[in-house]
């Protein structure tokens, strides 16, 4: 039985609903499946889905709403900063929150660097790459290492950088070392590391816990350990003037804010908040 568009989405609709995922998954599947977007989903309102694309749907749509997949590593993307970002089991899925981190990074730069034809800028821990592709490719005057202690993250952030046009340096090695091995220094420092305390495991929901790479979601019992070591390597690695962007988990802004306040006690700390008015970014301004 040839089934049409709207029936197959319905079914799909359905399905998810009584799993408890999100009800629009259905059109992101279908569309990836069909090969087009929203708008072409429902010019083909009526048009009968082949039974091959019908198997290959319907059994994605299972292994989201029963083995909890995550629907972008389904489709193998995500839309960050209106860009898309290849993405796999090897990398953490963008979040909206980090694009608010890149925002914030890209409106302070004119003030600390004006008047400079080069800023100096690592993303650590770079995963996809999508923030550092989105700042070299929104700010031409960035000139963007990236780092990952994954070989696997790597590939997929070099192919992201090579698509999107993007001139990034990359480096394998774990947080600031590759820098510092080299003797390095750098003016911006970025990153959105592991900070869910590993005890809040057991509250994340499966779609997360079982097929985002852990080595990406959790930074030690409290969730400070990375931000830790980040106080006690950016002396290392930053020049004057510089700036430091991290992103946090909701609650730990205050925290992060007092470790660099100890390693830079002369410089200017900001926790921001994000839409939702969570404490998730913490900026750190050191000044000539």
């Amino acid at each position: 039985m040839r089934r049409n568009v709207h029936e197959v989405l319905t079914w799909a609709s359905s399905f998810l609903h009584a799993h408890g995922k999100e009800e629009r998954a259905a059109e992101w599947l279908l569309c990836h499946h069909l090969g087009t977007d929203r708008a072409g989903l429902f010019a083909r309102w009526r048009e009968p889905v082949e039974e091959t694309v019908y198997e290959r749907f319907a059994a994605d749509v299972r292994r989201h709403a029963v083995d909890h997949v995550p629907i972008q590593y389904l489709i193998g993307h995500e839309w960050f900063y209106g860009r898309r970002f290849l993405v796999n089991r090897h990398v953490l899925i963008p979040r909206p929150e980090t694009e608010e981190l890149v925002l914030g990074v890209l409106e302070r730069l004119p003030r600390l660097f004006e008047g400079r034809e080069r800023i100096d800028v690592v993303d650590v821990g770079t995963g996809s790459g999508a923030i550092a592709v989105t700042l070299a490719l929104e700010n031409r005057t960035l000139s963007v290492t990236a780092t990952d202690i994954s070989e696997e993250a790597l590939t997929v952030a070099r192919e992201n950088a090579e698509r999107l046009g993007a001139r990034i340096s990359f480096l394998r090695g774990d947080l600031l070392q590759p820098l510092i091995e080299q003797g390095q220094t750098v003016d911006v420092v970025v990153s959105n590391p592991p900070y869910i305390p590993e005890t809040d495991a057991a509250t994340l929901s499966p779609v997360v816990k079982d097929y985002e790479p852990h080595t990406a979601l959790f930074g030690g019992r409290d969730g400070l350990d990375f931000y830790r070591r980040f106080a006690r390597d950016l002396p290392l690695v930053l020049g004057t003037p510089a700036l430091a962007a991290f992103e946090v988990g909701a609650g730990q802004g205050e925290a992060v804010a007092s470790l660099l306040a100890a390693a830079f006690p002369e410089a200017e700390i900001e926790v921001a908040f994000d839409l939702n008015g969570k404490d998730r970014m913490v900026y750190m301004t050191r000044k000539n």
